[in-house]
């Protein structure tokens, strides 16, 4: 299954994989708006989860995504190159993006699973059900243990800290940063292309 799903990402071009991030971030979108249409009361109810002038967007979201990817650049020069393989998907995905993309990239993918996870998800069925929901659409790391404890730890954290701060401006700066940073890595990472892999938490 793996080998097989490693081939179809081998055989995308750019804009296909380009096409299908989007169309993923759009239907999350979609989701979240379909679901929030039942599960709030009204929009002001939803905007309320938006807290512009907390400080804590800086020192909880920024603080948070630069430990969170301090520790897996760290893990990634300890651990074997397997254990951060996903396939080949995130190689593909940022090694030819200028930086202005790859940010674009890592805001689309923190506002819409944001909203979507922690915001309408989160707010209404708890920590619990919504981390384990997040880590399983992530599917190319169902094929990797390390990855998929790793995108479920993180996915507990982010909860957490939502639950905490009561604030997704917190969190969708905090998976900014890491899936930002963490795409940079793999752009201007000069090793061989099979040790290349990364994690990003789209």
């Amino acid at each position: 299954m793996k080998n097989k799903y490693t081939e179809i990402v081998q055989e995308l071009s750019d804009r296909e994989i380009t096409f299908h991030l989007i169309a993923t971030q759009v239907l999350l979108l979609v989701i979240a708006l379909v679901i929030g249409f039942f599960w709030f009361d009204d929009f002001s109810s939803f905007w309320e989860l938006f807290i512009w002038d907390d400080k804590k967007i800086w020192y909880v979201g920024v603080g948070a995504g630069l430990a969170i990817v301090a520790l897996d650049l760290l893990l990634m020069k300890m651990l074997p190159p397997s254990y951060y393989d996903d396939g080949g998907l995130n190689k593909r995905m940022f090694e030819n993006r200028t930086v202005w993309q790859i940010a674009g990239i890592a805001a689309m993918v923190a506002v819409s699973e944001e909203i979507l996870f922690r915001g309408v998800l989160q707010t209404h069925i708890g920590l619990v059900v919504t981390s384990v929901l997040f880590a399983l659409i992530h599917y190319r790391y169902l094929f990797n243990k390390f990855l998929f404890v790793n995108i479920l730890l993180l996915s507990f954290l982010i909860g957490y800290i939502y639950m905490v701060t009561e604030n997704l401006l917190v969190t969708i700066v905090l998976h900014f940063i890491v899936d930002f940073l963490l795409g940079l890595a793999v752009r201007y990472d000069k090793q061989p292309p099979h040790e290349q892999e990364g994690k990003i938490h789209e």
